[in-house]
């Protein structure tokens, strides 16, 4: 094994996926990840990002399925918070998994979009960007330091058509109705895990942020969310649901429960991405499961369209 994880945890690995993709798994759970960032396309093209970088000095690579996402080869995020580029919010520091959930909803000109648990912001400047600042947004975040937060990212960012609620997601008042919903739910975040999070400065006693009572909780959580998401969604209309999670336990399980009580079903996810992305198996057909790598954290991605 690559790097210490819970005993708990590595059972459920090796129960859902096995061995070999476990050890896969592991490894890039010990990967040191590059810095990742997008260009905010509202201030600045991925061109400029570009030059700017490399007026710099700093080396980049751009992904193929999303042109304004730059791979930092060495740079430390430290220096990137140096740049102009930064604080004047001309990009984003995110990593490529977190970018997937806002292309695969598809922002459109003129919909009104809820983002249910929208903080510190970054798949919310997102889909301002992706619509050009043409959609209507309701950010919700329930904790008010984390909204006060989120308020600054859009501002620095520039998407000035977002409206931010200090609210809990699940306590929206019925009268709403949105397009489209991006559920980016809070998660035991068991694809995002690194060798620090397992060992905290190498020391003998293991130490993780994944334990079973935060899983547990995490799937009441999305469990509720869920079935809040479907019922302020308009029919015929779609969601996506996403997790930084590998397990089915917060993934396939909690669709499947609010499938059984909701008229909706799985679109399956169409998008260049699938064959550049590390995928793991699914549960579910037309979902997407993202492999921890060096250049990925784990997620979770699923597409649903009300009845």
């Amino acid at each position: 094994m690559s790097t210490r994880i819970p005993d708990f945890l590595k059972d459920l690995l090796i129960k859902q996926y096995g061995d070999g993709l476990t050890e896969s798994i592991l490894d890039g759970y010990a990967a040191r990840r590059p810095v990742t960032l997008r260009a905010n396309t509202l201030k600045a093209d991925a061109a400029y990002v570009g030059r700017c970088l490399e007026e710099a000095g700093i080396a980049y690579r751009k992904i193929p399925w999303y042109p304004d996402a730059f791979l930092l080869e060495e740079a430390c995020e430290a220096a990137v918070r140096k740049l102009p580029l930064y604080d004047t919010g001309q990009i984003y520091l995110q990593s490529l998994s977190s970018m997937i959930p806002p292309l695969i909803l598809e922002p459109q000109e003129g919909e009104n979009i809820l983002d249910m648990c929208a903080a510190p912001g970054g798949k919310t400047t997102q889909l301002a960007a992706l619509s050009k600042n043409r959609t209507q947004i309701t950010a919700c975040e329930k904790n008010p330091v984390r909204a006060e937060r989120l308020r600054f990212n859009l501002d620095r960012q520039g998407a000035s058509k977002v409206f931010v609620m200090t609210v809990d997601a699940r306590k929206l008042d019925p009268y709403f109705s949105f397009d489209k919903i991006l559920l980016d739910a809070p998660c035991s975040g068991s694809g995002t895990l690194s060798s620090k999070d397992a060992s905290p400065e190498g020391g003998k006693n293991d130490s993780s942020p994944f334990t079973k009572e935060l899983l547990d909780r995490s799937v009441r959580t999305q469990e509720a969310l869920l079935l809040k998401a479907l019922s302020l969604l308009k029919p015929d209309h779609e969601m996506v649901y996403s997790t930084c999670s590998i397990l089915c336990q917060e993934n396939e399980l909690p669709l499947k429960k609010a499938l059984s009580r909701v008229k909706a079903k799985i679109v399956p996810i169409q998008h260049p991405l699938l064959s550049e992305v590390p995928l793991l198996p699914t549960l579910l057909p037309g979902t997407c499961c993202i492999r921890p790598t060096r250049d990925y954290e784990g997620f979770f991605v699923a597409k649903l369209r009300k009845g």
